[in-house]
């Protein structure tokens, strides 16, 4: 038996409803300011349920200009009574907002005023911004670079994040897709209108030369060193070098405590050890590592397996810091080794330089400073010139802000550029071919904007958003 009309339009409406959602947008308890945010089909319905005028002066209320604050009180939608006094708004033409006083008590009885009102729900982590995003206001990246602006701990990120978060992005990927379409009008041109060897080897050589210029331009942001993904996630240096060379007593004075465990004892580290920290406004990972020392050396199987990690650690690391003593003239042959293995990442800290002694002739040539964590000795330089160093490398205040933040940029545009390497190999009689690797180079990028299918990463994107954005 069918649903008659009515139970199916009441089926509906309630659907509406539930689209309808709310949610304090600034941090619980006692402050300043409240903010509370409503969005959806019933949002000014609930708005006019608690939002009264204060005077008749305010009797603009019933009809809010948008993107301006008017003087109300918020009132129990079931009694009228009062609850607080403060400033209502309107975002675009449906989705208010009141700014309140803020405390655990009136955060309850607003909250609680907000879910007495039909149709109104508790809204989901991320669910305003998801929410823009659906309805165009933002695309994928934008979204990406918002949650990155929330999470940035120092200036670096901040700037990497807020360029995001503005559409640079976008407007680049968005350019380079249209460049592809363009190409691909030309080419498919051929096959409606390609009359004749001139007018098609001219159209073939035009389009070709697009994507050999298009491809160039995709190379040359794949070649950034991984300078965005690395700000954002933060810059990984690892501390390694030979037992009791003063590798944990550098990590302690970067942490300003005693976060690493200090002894005489050669071995006393036998697990990686991190410290997250703002390092002249870069995010720095410093990661404390075993002394490496050979296996005739140590017969612990612990801290063999210590020596392994360490060497892990030095190979996923962005940068490297040898720390070395001036006490010992002579470097293993298995750490210079290594030493050589690792030259493109790798900086020298000779440590204990008030005990004195001299750098090694083969280690002198590479970038190093002589410093004594014990008094403190060439550690102002030292410092200096590490920022100077991972300024340089990673270069964060570059005119051109990096566009690929995230792993998944780099993907599309990795596949975008086989694309349109396999459209340059094919000969000019395949046009249809052609045609379909540029279509997919296109919509590579177009997955980065979120122009097409990108549903099964959504979730994860907003799970980890606060309520109220």
């Amino acid at each position: 038996m069918r649903p008659s009309p009515l139970v199916i339009c009441a089926a509906r409406a309630t659907a509406t409803a539930r689209q309808s959602f709310y949610a304090l947008a600034s941090p619980p308890g006692k402050a300043g300011v409240a903010v509370y945010r409503v969005s959806g089909p019933q949002a000014l319905l609930a708005y006019k349920a608690i939002v009264r005028p204060i005077s008749k002066a305010d009797h603009d209320l019933k009809y809010p200009t948008p993107w301006k604050l008017h003087r109300c009180k918020v009132v129990d939608p079931d009694t009228s009574a009062p609850i607080d006094d403060g400033l209502a708004e309107l975002h675009g033409s449906r989705h208010p907002g009141a700014h309140v006083h803020s405390g655990r008590a009136l955060s309850a009885a607003i909250l609680g005023a907000l879910s007495r009102v039909p149709g109104l729900r508790p809204a989901d982590p991320g669910e305003f911004t998801r929410t823009a995003l659906k309805n165009g206001k933002m695309d994928l990246t934008q979204a990406e670079g918002l949650r990155d602006l929330l999470d940035a701990e120092t200036e670096a990120q901040r700037k990497v994040a807020r360029a995001v978060a503005s559409g640079h992005t976008r407007r680049t990927f968005e350019e380079l897709r249209a460049r592809i379409i363009g190409a691909l009008a030309r080419v498919e041109a051929l096959i409606d209108f390609g009359e004749g060897e001139d007018i098609e080897a001219g159209t073939w050589d035009a389009a070709t030369e697009r994507v050999q210029h298009l491809r160039t331009a995709i190379e040359g942001h794949l070649a950034d060193g991984r300078r965005g993904e690395i700000l954002r996630a933060g810059i990984r240096v690892a501390i390694f070098g030979p037992p009791n060379a003063g590798k944990s007593s550098l990590l302690n004075f970067f942490a300003r405590r005693d976060a690493a465990l200090v002894t005489p004892i050669a071995g006393t580290t036998r697990d990686t050890l991190e410290v997250h920290m703002d390092l002249g406004g870069l995010p720095v990972t410093l990661v404390d590592t075993a002394g490496l020392r050979s296996d005739d050396e140590t017969d612990n199987f612990v801290e063999r397996l210590g020596i392994e990690r360490a060497r892990q650690a030095i190979q996923d690391a962005d940068l490297a810091l040898c720390v070395l003593s001036l006490e010992e003239a002579i470097i293993p042959a298995e750490l210079e080794e290594l030493l050589n293995a690792m030259s493109h990442k790798t900086m020298v800290v000779f440590n204990k330089g008030d005990l004195g002694g001299a750098p090694p002739p083969s280690i002198t040539p590479r970038l190093s400073w002589q410093i004594s964590v014990r008094n403190g000795d060439g550690m102002e330089q030292f410092v200096e010139g590490l920022i100077e160093t991972l300024r340089h490398r990673f270069d964060p205040d570059s005119s051109e802000e990096p566009i690929i933040t995230h792993a998944r940029h780099r993907h599309h545009l990795e596949r975008a550029l086989e694309s349109l390497d396999a459209f340059l190999e094919l000969p000019s009689d395949e046009i249809v071919l052609a045609c379909e690797e540029l279509r997919l180079a296109a919509t590579e990028l177009g997955r980065v904007v979120g122009m097409v299918g990108v549903e099964d990463i959504l979730d994860a994107l907003f799970k980890d958003f606060c309520i109220g954005k």
